[in-house]
């Protein structure tokens, strides 16, 4: 009972240390973007969305470098990229004062690259699976994602950031950010990194050590406590956005920060440490998930191109959805997903 309260109190207060340093990566973000005169949706999908990702980013290569524990840091990051596609622009329609709109290159250019995003990650897993099978427990599928295949969303995300750049070329702002002083933003935003990676050990930590307590596989606590809590400054980035009226720049930063994690954070990892195992079993049905909840927030954001209320409180319930089951297939209630052996209870860390 000592090691639960113990871990709960590290985990709480690495999430507001997590909160802390977002709060000065986002305003430093927003005054940099000014001082460069970037347009609101390559401010949201780009320099937002890459500053609020960095507790992802923290985690895939902690939880490499530090724990060994790789499919940790992917189901903090599949975890993560659900809970920004659900609940914050949940959250950001339900505490917006009017209904939360988007555009028509909002949907039609950041929706489905993200798309294109889930599909060439999802590609990578199975190229891991086919080429570089390796062995694993009986009714599961493994393989070995090397630093070449690592290349491959990265390559996309290139991609990504040239189509953005595109979009600078001919946008020139209103903005007076004459007194901002950028090398002084410079030095607080690396500042709130170094914050952020502090926060982020804490929790990965947390999470390693729940497992180890409950006897459950870290990939429940990875995809559950450490996506959530990485997730936090995404959250009040979008917030924040749809409050001001903000809707465009709300929702791209939720989707270029999913850009981000999936085509960056994973093959991150995997190109510090040389190699990682992928268990395509579990991968292929969060990818599936992942899709599926992407698919459905496109088609929300579609109808009028707004987001109300309504399907604010439909977005919530998916995910409450997702939790639940993954909550009992942890725990073998339901067996739809090939699961890895439950660690044994050590006592904690």
């Amino acid at each position: 009972m000592t090691g639960i309260l113990l871990w709960t109190f590290v985990a709480l207060v690495s999430t507001a240390i997590i909160w802390k340093g977002s709060g000065l990566l986002e305003g430093s973000s927003a005054r940099l973007s000014a001082y460069y005169q970037l347009p609101d949706i390559v401010q949201g999908a780009i320099v937002v969305a890459v500053g609020s990702s960095f507790p992802e980013l923290s985690t895939t290569v902690i939880s490499t470098l530090v724990h060994g524990e790789f499919e940790l840091g992917v189901a903090a990051i599949v975890g993560s990229a659900l809970f920004n596609i659900l609940v914050i622009p949940a959250l950001s329609g339900l505490s917006s004062r009017e209904q939360l709109r988007s555009n028509r290159d909002l949907v039609y250019k950041e929706a489905q690259f993200y798309m294109i995003a889930v599909a060439v990650l999802t590609l990578t897993f199975s190229f891991a699976a086919i080429y570089h099978p390796i062995p694993g427990p009986e009714g599961t599928i493994r393989g070995e994602m090397t630093r070449w295949l690592a290349l491959m969303p990265i390559a996309l995300y290139g991609l990504y950031l040239f189509v953005q750049y595109q979009d600078t070329l001919d946008h020139t702002s209103q903005v007076d950010a004459s007194h901002v002083r950028p090398g002084r933003e410079w030095g607080k935003l690396a500042l709130s990194l170094l914050v952020i990676v502090v926060g982020v050990e804490g929790l990965v930590r947390a999470a390693v050590s729940f497992g180890d307590i409950f006897g459950t596989p870290s990939f429940l606590w990875g995809i559950t406590v450490v996506a959530a809590g990485t997730s936090i400054p995404d959250a009040f980035v979008s917030v924040r956005a749809a409050r001001d009226g903000r809707g465009v720049t709300s929702i791209a930063n939720v989707l270029g920060s999913n850009t981000f994690d999936l085509l960056v954070c994973i093959p991150a990892g995997v190109l510090i440490a040389g190699s990682a195992a992928i268990d395509f079993s579990v991968a292929a049905p969060m990818m599936a998930a992942l899709t599926g909840a992407t698919v459905l927030l496109f088609l929300l954001m579609r109808t009028r191109m707004v987001l109300s209320r309504a399907e604010s409180v439909v977005l919530l319930g998916v995910y409450l959805a997702f939790i639940v089951w993954i909550a009992v297939e942890t725990f073998g209630v339901v067996d739809l997903v090939p699961r890895l052996p439950p660690a044994a209870p050590s006592g904690g860390h």
